[in-house]
């Protein structure tokens, strides 16, 4: 079991405590805190509260985080492509079409499944189906991930996550020709209440910004850099939906007419963060894969 200590703070005085954990850490699901609130893992100035519980300020809070399951998803030898791996953190370059963690449907070939067979000493804090798994990025999507080895790097990566001082940039094509050089998303996001797999711009939602360059102009598209502040499920997807630029290719949030690619036009390609035990900056680039770099070529005939 690990342990974290958190103060309540002003502005959230007076919310669920449920929300007020899953908002410390992006990792954590409100269904995930709920249930530690069940169990008794959260204690609130050494007491057990129900999941409605409205924080006061500076309430203490104690959450125990219980010790995974006992792991029981398959290691597959897979050749991954690893930009950078110590004792402590490893950087791997996922495929476009690969699964970043096992879920229903998808209990083999995931990320999870050639990580566990590539090192075993993965950091246990996010459960048996997500050991060592920091933050993710779509199947549909390519790119740069940072991996914790162990709990103390998980959990210092995960605070720089929410601190906002990760660097975490991604090139996409979107529909549309934007006209702006530049510009700011700043625009909450939560779960659809007609569709619960989707995410949308919604009142209540989660803070989430993102900023977005153009690189290049085409005919009907934009190849653009978008820069994360914030990292919500779907956030670039959801946002330049929102502003009027869907993801090329995009068969959940673009149109129905769009670019034949298999998903989402969309590759992190930049990440960097400070090392969690020698606080040293990191920064990674991984190139365009070919499709997209194809794709590109195509839009510019």
């Amino acid at each position: 079991m690990s342990k974290v200590e958190h103060n309540v703070t002003d502005n959230q005085a007076g919310d669920r405590i449920d929300k007020v954990l899953a908002n410390l850490n992006a990792e954590w699901s409100r269904t995930q805190v709920q249930e530690w609130i069940k169990a008794g893992h959260v204690l609130v100035n050494g007491n057990k509260v129900k999941t409605n519980y409205k924080v006061v300020n500076e309430d203490h809070l104690d959450i125990i985080i219980p010790d995974p399951e006992p792991l029981d998803v398959v290691a597959e030898d897979m050749d991954l492509d690893i930009y950078y791996e110590d004792s402590d953190v490893l950087v791997v370059n996922k495929p476009r079409g690969m699964v970043v963690h096992p879920a229903v449907g998808h209990g083999t070939g995931t990320l999870v499944n050639g990580l566990l067979a590539h090192c075993k000493d993965l950091s246990g804090i996010n459960g048996v189906m997500r050991p060592g798994i920091v933050h993710r990025i779509d199947k549909d999507t390519s790119g740069l991930l940072m991996v914790a080895k162990n709990d103390l790097a998980h959990e210092k990566l995960v605070e720089q996550l929410v601190n906002k001082t990760v660097t975490r940039k991604y090139k996409a094509i979107v529909h549309g020709v934007v006209n702006h050089d530049h510009g700011t998303i700043d625009a909450p996001i939560g779960r659809d209440t007609k569709d619960r797999q989707s995410m949308t711009v919604v009142d209540g939602g989660k803070h989430a910004v993102t900023h977005f360059n153009v690189i290049d102009r085409f005919k009907d598209f934009t190849l653009i850099e978008c820069q994360l502040e914030t990292g919500r499920t779907h956030q670039i997807r959801v946002h330049m939906k929102y502003i009027g630029f869907p993801l090329a290719g995009d068969p959940k949030y673009g149109p129905r007419k769009t670019l034949e690619f298999g998903g989402q036009v969309l590759h992190a390609g930049v990440l960097g963060f400070n090392h969690p035990r020698t606080d040293e900056y990191l920064e990674f680039t991984a190139p365009l894969p070919a499709d997209f770099k194809q794709l590109i070529a195509m839009l510019k005939k």
